[in-house]
């Protein structure tokens, strides 16, 4: 991450303690940022800037989501069983 970067923490499923890197963190002098996804939701201008930020990103391709998966629609159990199992890191993709 560049200097004065922001990390943005997102999709904390899990209550387990989380370790952080402190000296990266101070050492670039980063920005570390959380929210509700609720609060985005449940306001509309919120939730148009976000989606206008992900689409924009998704075409220029400065944001890339990460496939942890791809399941055929034969499979939709095994894939729920799998994201049920929150070991996976990325998306879970299921094709029709």
């Amino acid at each position: 991450m560049a200097r004065g970067g922001i990390l943005l923490e997102y999709g904390a499923l899990s209550s387990e303690p989380t370790p952080f890197p402190w000296f990266t963190v101070l050492g670039k002098s980063l920005t570390l940022k959380g929210y509700l996804y609720s609060e985005i939701v449940s306001d509309d201008a919120a939730l148009a800037r976000a989606k206008a930020f992900i689409v924009d990103g998704l075409d220029k391709g400065t944001l890339a989501p990460k496939i942890a998966r791809v399941f055929p629609f034969a499979q939709i159990q095994d894939a729920h069983r799998y994201l049920e199992s929150n070991e996976q890191i990325g998306k879970v993709v299921v094709t029709v």
